[in-house]
């Protein structure tokens, strides 16, 4: 019989696969996820698949259905703008404070997600690009060194990822994160936060352009 700890390390395991999956388009908005036919395919009892179920509706990435399923939550326009407001507010604060506090260790893991950032972006792979751009974005919070930001950014980590998958000029985005990169490295915490609240307007300007192209309708 496993144990609690055993089943923990289950149970993330499993968040971990079905979050990316959604994260990265393998499983569509509105598609159902079962807990016999996950629990058949990850090679898992079905335990560990309801409490994945449940961390990711509390991510706001899954719907919980009766029963034993759930199905891939459909963001609307209005969902994406939502986010964007909150980011306004928290994203200048991260990004300031970071520059205010940031450390040699940090600073390097910063620079090197933005390498595998820019990297991926160059060669198009999209997945790669957008999993770095969501670390830099992280990291960014860990140097602000604030365990209650930490926690908001965290609240929100899901849905910032799944909102870099609605536009795809990978390489406009990584040259913004290079600008914002030196304005930490700089010490500048004012250019840090301006910057990244452009960041945040740019980033709604290539999602509304995106969802114009495929022909989407926008919300606001």
């Amino acid at each position: 019989m496993a144990t609690a700890d055993e089943r923990m390390l289950e149970s993330t395991r499993v968040t971990s696969l079905l979050r990316d999956a959604i994260l990265d388009g393998d499983r569509d908005p509105g598609s159902r996820l079962i807990e016999r036919d996950l629990a058949t395919e990850l090679g898992v009892s079905r335990v560990p698949v309801r409490d994945a179920l449940k961390v990711l509706e509390g991510e706001g990435l899954v719907e919980l259905r009766p029963r034993t399923w759930a199905v891939v939550r459909e963001f609307t326009d209005h969902d994406l703008a939502d986010l964007d407001e909150v980011r306004e507010v928290v994203e200048p604060l991260a990004f300031r404070l970071a520059a205010q506090r940031r450390r040699r260790e940090g600073l390097d893991r910063l620079w090197q997600a933005l390498q595998d950032e820019r990297r991926s972006a160059r060669v198009e792979d999209r997945v790669e690009a957008r999993r770095a751009a969501a670390d830099f974005h992280e990291i960014v919070t860990e140097l602000a060194d604030n365990a209650l930001l930490m926690y908001l950014m965290q609240s929100i980590r899901s849905r910032m990822r799944w909102a870099l998958s609605q536009h795809d000029d990978l390489e406009h985005i990584s040259a913004e994160h290079v600008a914002l990169f030196d304005a930490i490295r700089d010490s500048d915490p004012e250019r840090a936060a301006d910057l990244a609240l452009a960041h945040i307007e740019s980033s709604r300007r290539q999602r509304t352009a995106h969802a114009r192209a495929l022909g989407a309708p926008t919300d606001r």
